[in-house]
């Protein structure tokens, strides 16, 4: 991770000749590891779309770099961001970067940062998360992937997009997990890498359509694993990809 970039508030004095509000340096340079975490971060937000994780603006997306988060703009397509549309505030979400308003689900993001060790954030509404979040209070463990989130994944209780009430109830739902459901909402997971915080956002989207599908055959209940298996799944899985 990079330290705080060159340009943040401090360096910005209020007269600023270019016009720029204090510490929102437009036009300028980025440090090497912000415009990288930026690019990532609007790739990552892309692909949610493309994927049909999100419709429209829904969703967003952070990557933190230091004491700096980049978040996704509130309401604008992903397809229609550049490297001069950068937004980054600090943790107590005070703007240091960028002219757009940040995600409303700023709280949330932030949330994540101050409770764990995530360096990435990714919340969807992907649909048959948010379907599955209506209708139980816990995805039932019909997969052992669900190890790889920390155990079975908690739903959330519903509170009002954007607020610092929907932050603590997720914050709640995510003890010893990497991943939640927020009800009649979306999902919620984070990782060390925007990649692996993706993926576990799609793998937990492929987890909810499984056990919907399973559990929809009259008469029939899907097999659940045991927390015993679980755990001998999650010791396998921390040994599973290429070894560096």
């Amino acid at each position: 991770m990079t330290d705080r970039p060159t340009g943040a508030p401090a360096d910005s004095p209020p007269d600023d000749p270019t016009g720029d509000p204090p510490g929102v340096p437009t036009g300028r340079p980025l440090p090497d590891g912000v415009a990288r975490a930026w690019r990532e971060l609007v790739d990552t937000a892309r692909r949610t779309a493309s994927e049909g994780l999100v419709v429209g603006t829904s969703g967003n997306v952070s990557v933190r770099v230091g004491e700096l988060v980049l978040v996704t703009p509130s309401g604008v397509p992903y397809d229609r961001l550049a490297p001069a549309d950068v937004v980054a505030v600090d943790l107590e979400g005070r703007q240091l970067l960028g002219r757009a308003t940040p995600t409303s689900e700023l709280p949330l993001h932030l949330a994540v940062y101050r409770s764990t060790d995530a360096t990435a954030v990714v919340h969807t509404h992907a649909v048959h998360a948010t379907a599955v979040s209506t209708l139980v209070p816990e995805l039932p463990p019909a997969h052992y992937m669900a190890a790889d989130l920390g155990g079975p994944v908690r739903v959330a209780p519903y509170a009002l997009y954007g607020t610092e009430e929907l932050a603590a109830s997720m914050i709640r739902a995510l003890r010893d997990r990497t991943a939640c459901l927020l009800a009649n909402h979306g999902t919620v997971t984070y990782a060390d890498t925007l990649d692996r915080a993706y993926d576990r956002t799609a793998q937990l989207e492929w987890m909810c359509r499984l056990w919907l599908t399973a559990s929809a055959l009259p008469g029939r209940t899907p097999t659940l694993l045991t927390g015993a298996q679980l755990r001998e799944a999650g010791d396998k899985l921390k040994g599973y990809g290429q070894r560096r």
